[in-house]
């Protein structure tokens, strides 16, 4: 076999192509790759199979030739789900079938710029003498059909299912074997449905896609600070933070509720960190004179958009000693900071980027850890607090 000197070898590799879906190009660096192989997972009813038929339809309209393999539903069933994303396209082929070698012929025969099939976790080899799911059949499916998309030029996805514990189904091998490795997330029972790249080799990980499900299939969200944030309300327990997600900034509005309640006292984070909410409620009891201990206290996120760094520990602690004490925090102010154990405030990263997210929303004024770095911004006043008992002072003396 003959050996090659590394660099000697162009790069003759096939650049990214558009999925057609913006939030999923953003995560994959720019698009599919053709010849690559992407496993799309999430839990039942999260939209992995409407993101997936978004991404054939636009493929479709363009002119070219795409390919559903449906392992778990019939061609009216899929016909029917496409049609309420809109026309069905010309050129967005439907197989149903879960047999391994049925699909494989159809794919090499077909050609097409794009194949889905969904799901992997159905396909069967009957020689393999094992049942659907099962850690050979898996295992042996993706094989065939990763093989065959690296020869024809086919970009491929393959849809996966999720254990009872909320982790890919089926052998660690089936990470190893593709190329990119997605997972959508979200809670079925709100709209809102996020996406990232665990494992990228055309491209960095970490960048987060932001999708809304709608009646007609799955709308992208390009400017979550608006979406997120909830009506202007003169109330206590709403303050505004900024989280950062990949290369973005995003303004969240953290909201918390103190209540009377029977029994032993429950604390419910939703969207937030269990463990920080617990963590800042001693704080405020041991350094700031804020005691909920008993009672209710609750936390969340308007929109469901999580924010568990520590950056939003501030605006967190001050939404519920606002509700506590009986003041509200103005809409035009925010807060960014990481509260430590003996009240202190600590600095968090990219503080310039989250401020300059904040003026664009109209926000006038920030308290922000004394120890941050900040570029001056126009439009916002910062003001820095050493511990989180002084920003408490600052916000009640307005």
């Amino acid at each position: 076999m003959d050996v090659t000197a590394l660099h000697e070898v162009g790069d003759h590799a096939s650049g990214h192509r558009s999925s057609g879906v913006g939030e999923l190009d953003r995560v994959l660096g720019g698009g599919l790759v053709p010849g690559s192989t992407t496993l799309l997972f999430g839990e039942p009813g999260i939209g992995k199979s409407t993101l997936a038929l978004m991404a054939l339809r636009a493929h479709a309209q363009r002119g070219e030739n795409v390919l559903l393999v449906a392992a778990e539903e019939s061609a009216e069933q899929v016909a029917q789900r496409a049609r309420r994303l809109g026309d069905v396209p010309t050129g967005l082929n439907v197989v149903a079938t879960s047999d391994v070698a049925a699909a494989a012929a159809t794919l090499t025969k077909q050609s097409p710029a794009l194949c889905v099939v969904d799901s992997v976790s159905a396909m069967v080899d009957d020689s393999l003498g094992s049942v659907a799911g099962s850690v050979t059949q898996v295992r042996n499916a993706a094989e065939v059909l990763c093989g065959i998309a690296k020869r024809t030029g086919v970009a491929l996805i393959l849809v996966g299912h999720v254990t009872k514990d909320g982790e890919l189904s089926g052998p660690r091998a089936l990470e190893h074997l593709v190329d990119t490795v997605i997972r959508v997330d979200g809670d079925r029972n709100g709209p809102l449905r996020l996406i990232r790249a665990l494992k990228h080799r055309f491209g960095p990980t970490g960048e987060v896609g932001l999708l809304e499900m709608a009646g007609d299939g799955l709308r992208e969200v390009p400017d979550p600070s608006v979406s997120m944030r909830g009506p202007a309300l003169d109330v206590p327990g709403v303050v505004s933070t900024v989280i950062t997600d990949g290369s973005r900034s995003m303004v969240v509005e953290i909201q918390a509720l103190v209540a009377t309640g029977s029994g032993s006292p429950r604390r419910v984070a939703h969207a937030v960190s269990s463990q920080r909410l617990s963590l800042l409620l001693a704080v405020l009891e041991a350094r700031c004179n804020v005691d909920v201990s008993g009672s209710d206290v609750f936390a969340t996120t308007a929109g469901g958009l999580p924010a568990v760094e520590p950056a939003a520990d501030l605006a967190i602690a001050l939404a519920v000693a606002s509700v506590a004490k009986g003041f509200s925090v103005p809409r035009e102010w925010a807060a960014l900071g990481e509260v430590g154990l003996a009240g202190e405030l600590r600095s968090v990263g990219g503080l310039t980027r989250r401020v300059r997210e904040l003026a664009r929303l109209g926000v006038t004024t920030v308290l922000v850890p004394s120890s941050g770095d900040i570029d001056d911004v126009d439009g916002i006043v910062v003001r820095r607090c050493q511990s989180l008992s002084e920003a408490l002072a600052v916000v009640t003396a307005g």
